[in-house]
């Protein structure tokens, strides 16, 4: 009877231990991190978006951010700057309203007015930094956002002076000034522009106060490029390379959003032109959207094409 006893004493004694050591297992802890701000508030935490073109990865292409200077995200409205034209101060600096956006997640599903609806995968580089990747064309664009107060605008348009160049139909020589060496330029009355995709392209007329100027004979035709002066920001070289004739070299200074002034190298002289025929990329006081053939390349691929 004792050894029962003390049988039964055992036992329970050992169903106690049991009991106790399985009540007293841990488990580790799981985390999930959490998105600190969601991408709508990431996208709005930047009042200007400013899409570095020279990083862009891929073949395939965004036509929308490939115009595009700088974006905005304001309340479910899309906002470019898509001229440098009026960059700054059009739109408050935001630009044109070109269309409408959402957001799921990382994703960002953009509405453009004229090239309709993209679906992006939004990476954060990091604070001021974002990846939009388009599965569709395989291509990567990467934007960095700044405010608009230290954003800088002048930085922008100096830096794409080229297309500045094209965004008027053509360029009117209203002032010669009376020092300089005659030259063959005092002839020529209008300059024109045009973004033909690998390399600039440029005409030149020798006509005389055109009033229409979809009737202006350009006489000459060529191709230009525009290169910075060390040490200084606000001028450039811009040289004509006319086919066949040789080259014209001139130091490029913008007056305003309209007019340019031209100090050739070799005679001295001194010329402005204006700007006529405007073309906006898009016209807002129009029910049809204008846009242009620009689009914005790396400056790499500036490369004149073989005549």
């Amino acid at each position: 009877m004792k050894t029962l006893k003390l049988l039964s004493a055992f036992m329970i004694g050992s169903l106690l231990l049991t009991s106790c050591v399985a009540e007293v297992v841990i488990e580790d802890a799981v985390y999930v991190d959490e998105p600190v701000i969601t991408l709508n508030e990431l996208l709005n935490t930047y009042e200007i978006w400013y899409v570095d073109i020279e990083r862009t990865q891929g073949n395939g292409e965004i036509p929308f951010l490939q115009k595009a200077f700088t974006v905005s995200f304001k309340n479910g409205v899309f906002y470019a700057n898509n001229n440098l034209v009026g960059i700054g101060s059009n739109g408050d600096g935001f630009g044109l309203d070109v269309g409408f956006y959402d957001t799921i997640n990382m994703e960002l599903d953009i509405s453009h007015d004229i090239n309709g609806f993209y679906s992006l995968a939004v990476s954060q580089l990091a604070n001021n930094e974002i990846r939009l990747f388009d599965y569709q064309t395989n291509t990567s664009y990467y934007l960095v956002g700044y405010q608009r107060d230290t954003f800088d605008y002048d930085k922008v348009f100096y830096d794409n002076i080229h297309y500045f160049l094209h965004e008027y139909k053509t360029w009117e020589k209203v002032y010669t000034s009376e020092f300089g060496v005659i030259n063959e330029f005092d002839d020529e009355n209008y300059l024109r522009f045009l973004y033909n995709g690998s390399g600039d392209n440029f005409k030149s007329s020798e006509d005389i106060n055109i009033s229409n100027i979809n009737d202006i004979y350009y006489d000459y035709t060529g191709y230009f490029s525009v290169r910075d002066i060390q040490n200084n920001f606000y001028r450039k070289i811009l040289t004509l390379d006319y086919d066949y004739l040789g080259n014209e070299y001139f130091e490029l200074t913008v007056i305003n959003d309209r007019k340019i002034e031209l100090l050739h190298a070799t005679s001295g002289t001194v010329y402005q032109f204006i700007g006529r025929g405007y073309v906006p990329f898009k016209n807002s006081g129009s029910k049809e959207p204008l846009q242009n053939d620009k689009k914005r390349i790396k400056k790499a691929d500036f490369i004149r094409p073989t005549l």
